[in-house]
């Protein structure tokens, strides 16, 4: 592999596994501080104790969530250095307001949240969390919008001296059609997710007959969220899936293997293609399906690879234009699979929840990794099918890599960040293991010890 491979592979491990915590830190936030508010309101021990028990699992994740992030950050500076200087001046004005509004709101309530127990009066407390819950709704929406420049750039200009990219319409970067899709999609599958992970624990509490008072309900609720919130990514897909179609025509094509563009267009439920990834050779489709997802109309027609490979040659002169379809295709269907799997989970629970099985209980811990591998699928083909687009339209992957960093250098970075993660893999896991396995203390004790080193 050449130097701008091994910096690919090092981007892909980074985000993947700093997306891990991120959709878990969201999704538990608001669950806390809902369990946090019921207690506010009925004064019930329970749901104090189910604050201070999901509020710890909270707390370890969105530690680790800010280290891998910081992780991330030395990568694009060492390995994407042109990257980072064409699209510096449009990413630093979201970035500098994710850090400085958005996380410092978050951090500073959740440090008053973390301290405030027995301190701070109930309702202010409460109200701490959901300040901290909203902070990370704030993060996720300005980083999101300097990822969103990426697929749709808007609210620029070239500076032809220099070389980069200028900002000169702020408003319309936060409000880019791309942001304004992608935002409520991508936070209702964190919402999926830290609702998967609290469904996970408590089923194994209850099929062992522990805290059955605070992992009841715990369930409940959690199955409850992820079922609202499957509805929310499926309403989101839908709308975000034809803004796809429309900016970015070749990474819906990819996704559908549809070579050839077609009117009414079929949906591909699995596909074999050549070796070469020219043309279809065996697929079993529903008809019209992809039409409607794509363009709303059953009778919509939808380009086919090999003519937006065409129409790309004309407007950015001879080259590849195609990302690599079978990992298109697979982690666009993985994504859904993986997120309609989690959903049934729910249903099933709520279901059978008033007359639960043992069996019912092992496969509801089975939730928890669902929604995390269909957000870490869905991010794979974002981005895979934008290739062989950095920022769409304006600056090749392989014009973004540092030039003058070595391929052994960054193959080293690469190694470093594979340990650390590891490292970081192993606390993450234990300690998520030592405070799931001990479940809600009985007292209702403050949670300052366990959680300060977290925070």
């Amino acid at each position: 592999m050449d130097q701008l491979d091994i910096a690919r592979w090092q981007f892909g491990i980074t985000t993947v596994y700093h997306f891990i915590f991120v959709p878990i830190t969201i999704g538990l936030s608001v669950l806390v501080a809902i369990l946090e508010t019921a207690y506010v309101r009925t004064g019930k021990e329970h749901y104090k104790r189910a604050t201070k028990f999901w509020g710890k699992l909270f707390l370890i994740n969105f530690a680790l969530g800010v280290a891998t992030g910081i992780v991330q950050e030395f990568q694009f500076g060492m390995a994407w250095s042109d990257y980072s200087r064409y699209v510096g001046d449009i990413f630093g004005a979201p970035l500098a307001i994710e850090g400085l509004l958005a996380f410092f709101l978050e951090s500073t309530f959740l440090g008053l949240w973390i301290f405030g127990w027995d301190k701070l009066p109930r309702a202010v407390h409460a109200a701490c969390m959901w300040a901290a819950s909203i902070g990370t709704v704030l993060s996720a929406y300005f980083i999101l919008a300097a990822n969103s420049w990426m697929q749709h750039p808007v609210g620029y200009r070239i500076n032809v001296e220099t070389g980069r990219a200028e900002l000169v319409d702020f408003p319309a970067v936060l409000t880019n059609p791309t942001t304004l899709v992608t935002f409520p999609h991508v936070v209702f599958a964190a919402f999926m997710t830290g609702a998967a992970l609290m469904i996970g624990v408590a089923a194994w509490h209850l099929a062992r007959h522990q805290h059955t008072d605070v992992m009841r309900p715990s369930l409940k609720l959690g199955a409850w969220f992820l079922l609202v919130a499957s509805i929310g990514v499926v309403i989101s897909g839908d709308v975000q899936a034809k803004i796809m179609t429309e900016q970015q025509p070749m990474k819906m094509a990819a996704a559908e293997a549809l070579y050839d563009t077609v009117a009414p267009a079929s949906f591909s439920i699995f596909t074999i293609g050549s070796l070469d990834g020219s043309e279809e050779v065996f697929s079993i489709r529903v008809p019209r399906l992809l039409s409607y997802l794509a363009t709303g109309s059953w009778d919509g027609e939808v380009e086919g690879i090999n003519d937006v490979q065409r129409d790309s040659e004309i407007a950015y002169g001879p080259g590849d234009y195609r990302p690599v379809v079978p990992v298109t295709y697979w982690s666009f269907r993985l994504m859904i699979g993986f997120g309609l799997l989690a959903t049934a989970v729910a249903v099933l629970l709520l279901v059978l929840l008033r007359k639960p099985r043992p069996w019912l209980w092992k496969a509801a811990v089975w939730a928890i990794p669902l929604p995390i591998l269909a957000n870490s699928f869905g991010w794979i083909f974002t981005e895979m099918g934008r290739q062989p687009w950095v920022v769409h339209g304006l600056l090749r992957t392989a014009d973004g890599v540092s030039p003058n960093v070595s391929a052994a250098t960054i193959a080293t970075s690469l190694t470093v960040f594979t340990l650390l993660y590891g490292a970081l893999a192993v606390v993450e896991l234990g300690l998520m293991a030592k405070y799931a396995k001990q479940g809600p203390s009985e007292e209702a004790e403050t949670t300052e010890r366990p959680v300060a080193f977290a925070y």
